[in-house]
Formats: structure tokens, C-alpha cells, sequence
């Protein structure tokens, strides 16, 4: 396999002191990736967000080896494939989805339920699907962040991890298709459905809980309600088309209580909130990462009283080749405008200064442009 020269933001080491921007745990540097082995694609990256999943593995609440080429949600043209790889071509433009799906293990077939043991057990590694490792700095290998490392200007993946878009959904579009829209729209259209006459409301309005507030709209819910700490956050949600917003604590004050509350902060205090907010025979759904070590309270009592519901949805319960064509058609039609989730463009050199912004919760999605 050939080799080529790539420039991306390698994380040197977790848990650096705050701001970034000062620390800099993140080196933007040159890397030699390899060419595509049998099953993988080249990817020449477009766009590539800027996600709380990238900032849990730089603060620590996610541990994992280093050094690795951080970023998972993104979008590219496809300029080599290797051999063995059905289904896509030179020049598609795919969406990159940071947890591939081998499509036979056991958990593959619970249709989206459950992550694929495979592809998860390589993510943990810092591997592609198969155990490949196709980047290299001075001779020393560079681990992959979930099957994707798209904070660079290239990536190799596992043709698994993508899924083409037609031409006419723009990079941006089509990279927050591959995390933010499939996780927080996946808990709305996949983990439950709710109805017309069903209230839905969303803690925490960043990418994935924005992402989550559209879907629910587009689904033609009877209202949307959005909460989170941030007055900023607030007024974007009515921007988005929200019915109505509170403070965590308004809305407990005010009674609120809706028969879908998707978490979305992950932040044990923003799941509180949320089986708080949901009414009896409701359920909740939490997409959420928060730390391991993080606790949250709730009472028992109240799940069998009110006949309640808890469900747990990793990546929006997704099945991406199955979902991206689905949400790529929403926006398609003007009913899921992904576009509007973009809060700000940022050069990949200034990667620190993106994930002090992020960490200061004040960016919905943070997006690179790489042309």
C-alpha cells in the first residue's frame, strides 16, 4: 500500500489543564497514512464537526490510547478504494459514522438497538473494523479515533463506516448527519416515535439536543419544549422552532412534564432533570455521555407509580445506512434543516481554542471546512 503525507490534530494527552488554547493537548501535525487495505476506502475529508464526543476523550471523561487523530463527525469525497468494497465508488461524497456495523455479530441484528460488539471493540482499540492501524508519525503509529480520525485532511476507514449522500447535500450537511442528526433525531424517530398529540421535550441544546429538537419537529409533534442552563441556547431553540423553553429549574417550578424527554447533555444533573420532566406513561431517553464515575438520583417509586419508561439509545439507535438516506431526504424537503445547527467555522489550527469553546457551552456545532 502506497503512502501519503496528511496534515490532522493528534491528541498527545487527556485531562490537560483548561483553557486549551494555553495547554494545547491537541498538535496539528504532519502523519503518513497508508493506502486502503481490502474492505477500506480513502476519504479526502470536507468537513468535519466539532463534537462533545472529541472533547470526553481530550478532558478524560473518556479514556483512550494516545496519541490518536481525534475527530468522528465528517463528510468527504472518496479518492482510492481498496479491494473488496461493494457498493461505493470514486468521487461519491459519503457520510462517515464513527461506529461501524458488521452486520452479523448479535447485536447487529437487534435492527439499531444495541452497537455492533465488533466495531465497538475497535473503537476501544483505536483501530479501523478489522484491527488495521493506517497512520503513522516518525515511524510510530497513530491510533484512529472511532474508525474515522476526520480532524485531518484525509482519513482511511472501513467502507462499513460510510454511507453515501447524493451531491446536493453540502458537506456541513452531510457531516452532522453522521453523529448529531443520527443521535439526536435516532432518539426521537427510532427509540420511541411519538405521536401527534405527544409533547416533546429536549435537555441540553447542543448538537445532538438541537438535533433532537428538529426531528421532533419535523415529526410533527403536538409541541416542542427545550431546556438547558444557557438563556443563549434558549433563544436559539426558539430561532429553531421550539415552542416553548425553560431553565431546568423553571420548568420544575412550572410543572412541565411532556411524554418524550430525551437527555442530551450528558450530565448526570441534565438526566435528572429529564425523568423529572417526563409525564406518567412517558418515557425517557438519554444519549448522553457523561463520565464514567458520574451518578444521578432518581426515584424508583415513580417509574412503577407512573408506569414510566428509561431507555438508554447509543447513537440514536441508528442503523446509518438505513437512517442517513431517511434524514438526508428530510432535509431534502426543507423539514429538517441540518444547516441551521452550524453555530460557527473553525480552521483546523485553532482545534484548542474550538474545544475550550465547546467546553464553555457555547457552540451548538463548531464545523472545519477543509476546502
Amino acid at each position: 500500500m502506497s503512502s501519503r503525507t496528511i496534515r490532522g490534530a493528534v491528541l498527545e494527552r487527556t485531562g490537560a489543564e483548561r483553557p486549551y488554547a494555553r495547554s494545547r493537548p491537541l498538535t496539528v501535525t504532519e502523519l503518513q497514512l497508508d493506502g486502503p487495505g481490502p474492505g477500506e476506502v480513502l476519504v479526502r475529508i470536507e468537513a468535519a464537526g466539532v463534537c462533545h464526543s472529541d472533547l470526553s476523550v481530550v478532558n478524560g471523561s473518556r479514556i483512550r490510547p494516545l496519541p490518536m487523530l481525534l475527530g468522528h463527525e465528517a463528510a468527504g469525497r472518496i479518492e482510492e478504494l481498496g479491494p473488496d468494497v461493494p457498493g461505493l465508488a470514486v468521487g461519491q461524497r459519503v457520510v462517515m459514522a464513527f461506529l461501524p456495523r458488521c452486520g452479523e455479530c448479535a447485536a447487529c441484528r437487534t435492527n439499531g438497538k444495541m452497537p455492533c460488539t465488533p466495531g465497538s471493540a475497535a473503537n476501544n482499540a483505536g483501530t479501523l473494523l478489522g484491527g488495521g492501524i493506517r497512520l503513522a508519525r516518525n515511524g510510530e503509529p497513530v491510533l484512529h479515533h472511532l474508525g474515522v480520525s476526520a480532524f485531518a485532511t484525509h482519513s482511511v476507514v472501513n467502507y462499513r463506516s460510510l454511507v453515501a449522500v447524493e451531491d446536493d447535500v453540502p458537506p456541513a450537511v452531510a457531516a452532522l448527519l453522521g453523529c448529531a442528526v443520527l443521535t439526536g433525531g435516532g432518539a426521537v424517530m427510532n427509540a420511541v416515535r411519538p405521536g401527534p398529540e405527544d409533547d416533546v421535550a429536549v435537555v441540553g441544546l447542543g448538537g445532538v439536543g438541537m438535533a433532537a429538537l428538529l426531528a421532533a419537529r419535523a415529526a410533527g409533534v403536538r409541541r416542542v419544549i427545550g431546556v438547558d442552563a444557557l438563556p443563549e441556547k434558549l433563544k436559539r431553540a426558539l430561532e429553531l422552532g421550539a415552542d416553548a423553553v425553560y431553565f431546568p429549574e423553571e420548568a420544575a417550578a412550572e410543572g412541565i412534564r411532556a411524554a418524550l424527554t430525551v437527555e442530551a447533555a450528558g450530565h448526570p444533573r441534565a438526566f435528572e432533570t429529564a425523568v423529572n420532566l417526563t409525564a406518567p406513561g412517558g418515557t425517557t431517553v438519554t444519549v448522553g455521555l457523561p463520565a464514567p464515575d458520574q451518578r444521578s438520583e432518581i426515584t424508583p417509586l415513580t417509574l412503577t407509580a407512573e408506569a414510566r419508561t428509561i431507555i438508554g439509545s447509543y447513537l440514536g439507535s441508528a442503523v446509518p445506512s438505513r437512517d442517513i438516506p431517511v434524514y438526508a431526504d428530510l432535509w431534502r424537503q426543507g423539514k429538517l434543516p441540518v444547516e441551521e445547527l452550524v453555530s460557527s467555522e473553525v480552521a483546523l489550527e485553532d482545534i484548542n481554542e474550538a474545544m475550550d469553546t465547546l467546553a464553555d457551552g457555547q457552540a451548538i456545532r463548531q464545523v472545519i471546512h477543509f476546502e
